[in-house]
Parts: structure tokens; C-alpha cells; sequence
């Protein structure tokens, strides 16, 4: 393990609990939007919102690499 994967891997608690506090808080906004919402379904589409940003992120990140 380098120093890189040794630094995030300390990191790695945090940065789960900032991504659960962004879901967290979708969550409760979806919530108060819609108060009939199936929350099953509501986790579900935040979820899938949440990966397709982050790829989107991800792609940008490594295209501006290149």
C-alpha cells in the first residue's frame, strides 16, 4: 500500500459519511416535496441519482487528465 491508499483509506469513514449525509438529506427533501412518496422507491431513484453524478464526476476528473 503507497502513501495514496494509505491517506484515503484513513479518509474513508469520512468520506462514507459526507456521501450519507448527501443521501440523507435528499431524502428528507423528497419527503417534504411529496408527503405520500414511497420511501422505498424515493431511496432507491436518490440513489441511482447519486451514481450518475458520480461517474459524470468521475469522467470529467479523468478527462481532464488526459
Amino acid at each position: 500500500m503507497d502513501v495514496i491508499d494509505k491517506e484515503l483509506a484513513s479518509r474513508y469513514n469520512e468520506i462514507k459519511a459526507e456521501i450519507k449525509a448527501i443521501y440523507s438529506a435528499n431524502e428528507h427533501i423528497t419527503g417534504w416535496d411529496i408527503p405520500e412518496v414511497d420511501e422505498n422507491e424515493a431511496s432507491l431513484k436518490i440513489l441511482e441519482l447519486m451514481q450518475k453524478a458520480l461517474d459524470e464526476v468521475k469522467e470529467e476528473v479523468l478527462g481532464s487528465k488526459k
